[in-house]
């Protein structure tokens, strides 16, 4: 009997992020590659950030320090 681990978006039904056991894999290797793939996917991540409301002025700031974070390190590669 094969078992499955998954992630599913609550809103739609649909299913995410799936892991199907093998006849002899053990929970604990099937659980490993669970998390990677949810680490893989960035749902944790996505949770994280949307846990509370992001004002529009918030947003800009916070994709304006990640611009200025790419163009430090993008001026870094052009020096060497």
């Amino acid at each position: 009997m094969s078992q499955q681990l998954s992630v599913v978006l609550e809103e739609k039904g649909e299913t995410m992020t799936q892991v199907i056991l093998g006849e002899n894999e053990q929970l604990e290797s099937a659980l490993r590659r669970f998390k990677r793939e949810v680490s893989k996917a960035g749902i944790l991540a996505d949770v994280r950030k949307k846990r509370h409301f992001e004002t529009p002025p918030e947003k800009r700031k916070r994709k304006a320090i990640a611009n200025q974070r790419q163009r430090r390190a993008m001026r870094k590669k052009r020096a060497f």
